[in-house]
């Protein structure tokens, strides 16, 4: 069966580097499909969310947002029960983003202006990322909003994030004070996020979108789009009849699934 060709998106402010960048992709990758071009970062966020492309190209410093904050909407894309995030590939002219944290294979970088064989690297890699999704194989890497957190604050030096420390949230008819610290997760529904500790289920109306920006990444990880867990907190990672991944958390009972989309943050399993 053939599998069919991989279809991308590309986002950059200036037209001369999207054609350059589209002319070359051609010469190393002729079975790519590039089925639209952003002009900004809004754009980007919007086609990638009409084409469901395998692949997405980001200016890392566009108009209004930028490509790591494009890519951070990306992340949080709603997906249907058989798709995948798209990989993300940035591009930059900024040499000194391109560190340790694109080689961590979370993601790749091409400089500007984009060379012949620095784009067949590139391609190489984004083939064999493909070809791995949702295979055992598929190796275990950072999670990918902790890059573009790290992205973030290389972008604005002296703008360095700061993480919520307390969670204010309902318990009961009360309003408790909960250090992040001891919560083991959290899940979102359509209302209310729930705050899980070992000894108090709360709720806040905070969505998982928000607090993934929120929240130390090294710290909590999101294993799926509505679920954040502390990584001090996992026990153990199983399979169940299924095939799904299940987290298990110290001091809780439940089981918390990973979707597809996050299953590589758990290599081997």
């Amino acid at each position: 069966m053939n599998t069919p060709a991989p279809r991308a998106v590309l986002a950059d402010d200036e037209r001369l580097m999207r054609e350059q960048l589209r002319a070359r992709l051609t010469e190393v990758w002729p079975e790519l499909q590039i089925v639209a071009e952003a002009k900004n970062g809004q754009e980007a966020v919007d086609l990638v969310a009409e084409h469901r492309p395998e692949i997405v190209f980001l200016d890392i410093r566009m108009p209004g947002l930028t490509g790591v904050e494009a890519a951070r909407r990306i992340a949080q894309m709603e997906l249907g029960p058989d798709e995948l995030l798209p990989e993300v590939v940035f591009i930059t002219a900024y040499d000194q983003y391109a560190v340790e944290a694109f080689e961590q294979g979370v993601t790749d970088y091409v400089l500007k202006p984009a060379e012949r064989e620095r784009l067949q690297l590139t391609a190489q890699r984004i083939q064999q990322r493909l070809a791995k999704r949702g295979t055992p194989e598929e190796a275990g890497t950072p999670p990918l909003q902790a890059l573009l957190h790290k992205l973030g604050a290389q972008m604005n030096p002296g703008g360095a994030p700061t993480y919520l420390k307390w969670i204010q949230a309902n318990v009961g008819s009360t309003i408790q004070m909960i250090p992040v610290e001891d919560v083991l997760f959290f899940i979102s529904d359509e209302k209310y996020t729930r705050v899980q500790t070992a000894q108090v289920e709360a709720l806040i109306r905070k969505p998982i979108k928000e607090l993934v920006d929120e929240l130390p990444p090294e710290q909590f990880w999101q294993i799926h789009r509505s679920t954040l867990v502390n990584v001090k907190a996992i026990a153990e990672v199983t399979r169940d009849f299924r095939g799904r991944q299940l987290v298990g958390v110290r001091g809780h009972g439940e089981k918390l699934e990973v979707s597809r989309s996050y299953a590589g943050l758990f290599k081997g399993m």
